[in-house]
């Protein structure tokens, strides 16, 4: 099973010691179609609204809220409000989130280069250094770490469930998560309490 969820922040817990948690707000959503690949399931963010859209809501006869469109995987659901009880009985989840963006960095940055001296006549404060070889190959080797666009890539990450409130839909995940506050991401259910 899994859902859409925004990020709130970071918290902790008042039990003695105490265990650092996220929390993320499970998003309502509403399953339009299942199909054999997954279920196409509309939830609300932003502003968001174009004829392709429109076009979307009018198909599945959806109010203008609901203006995102994501297919997720789920088991025996059927068209309707997504059903959030599973994650009562859930005790691990996988969430997958965007990191966030830093821009173009350095290599310092990066990759956590040293550097060079930062005084005493040195032109070899941040910069790269040697990038190629002598006579032969004679070209970059690939894979070379160099300063570039960085962050802004899909992580996920395994977390414990420590609580989840059905009335608000809030679930407190043990440990951080990647990702701003306020960021968008899927989680997926992938351990369930014995039963």
């Amino acid at each position: 099973m899994e859902y859409i969820v925004e990020k709130i922040g970071m918290s902790r817990t008042i039990t003695v010691p105490s265990t650092s948690v996220t929390l993320l707000k499970v998003v309502d959503a509403k399953v339009c179609e299942v199909t054999e690949h997954g279920a196409i399931v509309a939830y609300p963010k932003g502003k968001k609204f174009d004829k392709a859209i429109e076009g979307q809501q009018k198909k599945y006869s959806l109010s203008k809220e609901f203006n995102r469109f994501v297919t997720l995987k789920l088991k025996d659901v059927e068209a309707g409000d997504l059903d959030k009880s599973p994650l009562g009985e859930a005790t691990v989840v996988k969430s997958s989130f965007n990191t966030k963006g830093r821009g173009f960095a350095g290599v310092m940055k990066r990759h956590n280069f040293a550097g060079g001296p930062g005084s005493h006549g040195s032109r070899f404060h941040r910069r790269v250094g040697s990038i190629g070889n002598a006579e032969w190959p004679g070209r970059v080797q690939k894979g070379r770490k160099m300063p570039g666009h960085y962050g802004n890539t899909k992580v996920t990450v395994k977390n414990e469930i420590v609580s989840f409130d059905s009335e608000t839909g809030i679930l407190a995940v043990k440990g951080s998560i990647p990702g701003a506050n306020g960021a968008y991401g899927k989680v997926r259910i992938v351990k369930w309490v014995k039963q």
